[in-house]
């Protein structure tokens, strides 16, 4: 049959201009060596999955085809995509029976998300599907409330999802699924995992450069991915590029990646690399195998529709016979289709499959497809080390960056096969290669340096971090991804799926629960003065605050213990989005270990030692939210301190940005009585934060007497100037901070009102002296580094 998964010892050699290594995709053979039993079940275990698969588009009864249909036995809304299934169905059944015939441990990851029919098939037949709803066992009440409720209210979506057994990854968007697979084999020395990716899915940025993932997989501590690329030659509707080329332009394309591209599948070749690497004799530049599948769109549908090619055509991509439950002709044109697959011959009298199909599959639960248990029982807690060793005296000025390398190092060494970190190449630009001093950088490809393995890998794309990050997190373990702020929301679309995967994993009982995925943003806006305008990008935060409350989770630790504090709860931590700002160049130290922990716990605190009288009775409130703005805030209190005694002033530091949203909405809020307790009831506040206003404002929505409230954020302006420079730019200087709070305190405070113009004109000049400083030297003037008793380290703040 076209596109057959067949084994062929002995092929003859490929033509002389053709490498060696490409000749296995040339060869043209006469026929299979499976046994004919074998490939006898093999073809009637496809009729039955390629059936069920096409009823659950279909039909809402007659589900076994007792009688002729009849317009009432057709859904009112038919839904589905059709085109890619009989494909993922001849893997499917194809792959287990190699499961069972060589006892091998594999996951299945679809890239084509819309085969949900195949695949939910394919687990029904293996019983897969029962296991987890028992509504769906294998016998004529389950395969019916399969077909009937397949993508209607209640039943299963038209997307392999979080409820699809089996399933790693979410179907509704095209793209990151052999990323995704390479995550979850590294450090999985036995698991190979078969990533089928669809010829349109090839055309996406993301799987082009996940198709180099090959180079950072280590094969002596890692498993094995097997990319199969399905060529059926469309989409919704159009061609696809891998669909116009022919088998020589395949193979040079593929072997160019560095593969041995294939028609069969080549376990003993992904085993022979494994062999060699574990033994101490690693292959330079190891040639891993790919598969090329070529099936016609919509194998073994509709051949013709109303004198339109239908099967090999981009018509058969989602519903063939579209007006099936009101045209005459197209409704025997559908019990045509379905009669084709013999139903009578392929289930018993209580509706289970007979058991010629149940042959193929492997005998062992734990070695199906649907039930591996790493695709959903599988958590590895991490063994987290006391920050506190690792803690920076108070009053000091440090890198929070620098800081947190040191304790990730030993996060490397207390979790060598559960911990990794994945990078884009900026991971030393961002202070954290104190890791380097005990783990390497992951790359198997380099001439100069091959085979070295590593907790580490730097890959410049940031969907390649996202995609491993995912699978990696998905089958037990935990990642870091640590980038440049600007450049996180490249994976906005990626984490946003992946949040949605995870928000129906936790509904299903029988998933286990699952670490959190953690970024750690840096390199941010206030410290991009050097590369200018478009490194200068915070918004992310907002990416991540319109995720559901139950995984949304963002910090901006002010300094280096509180920082600490904050990477070993977000490692400790299941089931978040976990989002962490700050900054890699040295700033001041404001808290203690004791006192950075306490306050980590609230979230928010009043600063005492910077408030007037601790904070009593203030006319006005300055918060600061984010490292330099956080400072900025405190430069403005001392300011105040010394040249407006008068202005009582309360400074609060929020590190948990959610805490400022109410407790109905989200778990970490306060409620009104904790809120007015740090910010008042009715005295003005000025906020100073890290990323953009809205998000605040949004947040702060429905607070009581919000109108009190200002705020000063990142607000587009930006170039490539001093640190200073882009505070003013953006009115988050120390002197527009200090603006606003005689402007606030002047509402209660008449010693201020009095003194308000005088105030705010000398202020004013401080800022057009200081501008004028900066243009004039190039550089910020050296008193601005310096606050009451707190000092920045002068020295590294023009470091790139």
């Amino acid at each position: 049959m076209p596109g057959e998964i067949i084994d062929r010892p002995n092929p003859p050699p490929a033509p002389s201009h053709v490498p060696d290594h490409v000749s296995d995709l040339l060869v043209k053979l006469e026929k299979p060596s499976l046994p004919e039993k074998a490939n006898q079940a093999l073809q009637k275990y496809r009729r039955a999955a390629n059936y069920i698969a096409a009823a659950m588009i279909f039909l809402r009864d007659n589900v076994y085809l007792e009688r002729d249909l009849k317009f009432e036995d057709i859904k009112p809304r038919l839904l589905g995509h059709w085109g890619t299934c009989p494909g993922l169905t001849l893997l499917y059944s194809h792959l287990n029976y190699l499961i069972k015939e060589q006892d091998l441990d594999m996951i299945y990851v679809v890239g084509p998300g819309h085969g949900a029919p195949s695949i939910l098939a394919n687990l029904w037949l293996e019983g897969s599907l029962g296991k987890f709803y028992a509504e769906c066992g294998r016998d004529a009440k389950g395969l019916k409330s399969l077909i009937t409720g397949f993508s209607t209210t209640g039943g299963f979506p038209s997307h392999i999802n979080a409820e699809t057994p089996g399933s790693i990854h979410e179907g509704g968007e095209l793209g990151y699924a052999l990323s995704v697979s390479f995550g979850a084999v590294m450090d999985n020395p036995d698991l190979i995992a078969c990533c089928i990716i669809g010829d349109g899915e090839s055309e996406t940025g993301p799987t082009a450069t996940a198709f180099h993932s090959i180079k950072y997989l280590d094969p002596a501590e890692s498993g094995a991915v097997l990319p199969i690329i399905h060529v059926n030659g469309f989409k919704i509707s159009e061609r696809t590029i891998f669909g116009c080329m022919d088998d020589k332009e395949m193979a040079a394309l593929m072997t160019g990646y560095g593969y041995q591209p294939r028609h069969a599948v080549a376990v003993s070749e992904i085993r022979r690399i494994q062999k060699a690497a574990r033994e101490g004799k690693p292959i330079r530049k190891p040639r891993w195998p790919i598969l090329i599948l070529r099936t016609p769109k919509g194998w073994s549908g509709p051949k013709k529709v109303h004198g339109q090619f239908v099967e090999g055509s981009f018509h058969a991509h989602q519903v063939p016979l579209a007006a099936a439950k009101s045209e005459p002709d197209e409704l025997r044109d559908l019990q045509t289709w379905l009669e084709s697959y013999k139903p009578k011959e392929l289930f018993k009298e209580d509706g289970d499959v007979v058991d010629e199909v149940k042959s193929i599959l492997p005998t062992k639960s734990q070695r199906l497809l649907g039930q591996k248990p790493e695709s959903y029982m599988t958590h590895y807690a991490l063994s987290i080390p006391d920050w506190r060793k690792f803690e920076v005296k108070k009053g000091s000025s440090a890198s929070s960056m620098k800081t947190i390398g040191n304790y990730l190092e030993q996060v490397v060494k207390d979790n060598p096969k559960t911990f990794r970190i994945f990078s884009p190449d900026e991971f030393e630009s961002n202070k954290l290669d104190a890791v380097l001093n005990s783990t390497g950088r992951n790359m198997q490809w380099d001439q100069y340096s091959w085979g070295q393995g590593g907790r580490l890998i730097e890959t410049l794309s940031e969907h390649q971090c996202q995609g491993f990050m995912q699978g990696y997190t998905l089958t037990g373990r935990t990642a870091l991804f640590p980038s440049y702020e600007a450049f996180l929301d490249i994976v906005h679309s990626m984490m946003v799926q992946y949040a949605k995967f995870t928000k129906v994993l936790r509904e299903m009982p029988w998933r286990t629960k699952l670490s959190s995925i953690n970024y750690l943003e840096t390199s941010t806006a206030w410290r991009q003065e050097h590369n200018g305008f478009s490194h200068q990008n915070p918004s992310f935060i907002g990416a991540v605050l319109n995720l559901k409350s139950s995984a949304a989770r963002v910090y901006l630790p002010p300094d280096s213990n509180t920082f600490l504090s904050t990477m070993a709860h977000c490692l400790n931590s299941t089931g978040y989005v976990n989002l962490m700002v700050g900054a890699k160049q040295p700033t001041a130290v404001f808290l203690s270990p004791e006192e950075a922990d306490a306050h980590c716990r609230a979230g928010a605190s009043v600063w005492k030692q910077f408030s007037t009288d601790s904070g009593l009775r203030p006319d006005v409130v300055l918060v600061g939210i984010g490292t330099e703005l956080t400072f900025e805030v405190v430069a403005a209190a001392d300011w105040l301190r010394r040249n407006v005694p008068e202005l009582r002033v309360r400074v609060v530091n929020v590190t948990d940005l959610l805490v400022l949203e109410s407790n109905s909405l989200h778990p970490h809020g306060l409620d009104d009585e904790a809120f007015c307790s740090l910010f008042t009831a009715d005295r003005p506040i000025h906020v100073n934060y890290h990323g953009y206003k809205n998000e605040i404002r949004g947040l702060l929505f429905g607070r009581p007497d919000t109108q009190r409230i200002s705020i000063a954020s990142y607000d587009e302006e930006g170039t490539t100037t001093t640190p200073f420079d882009m505070l003013l730019l953006n009115h988050t200087s120390r002197f527009h901070v200090a603006i606003q709070a005689v402007k606030g305190a002047a509402k209660h405070n008449e010693k201020v009102q009095l003194r308000l113009h005088e105030l705010t004109s000398a202020l004013t000049g401080l800022i057009t002296e200081t501008k004028k400083y900066i243009v004039e030297n190039k550089s910020d003037p050296e008193y601005l580094n310096d606050v009451g008793n707190l000092k920045i380290d002068t020295a590294s703040l023009s470091e790139g």
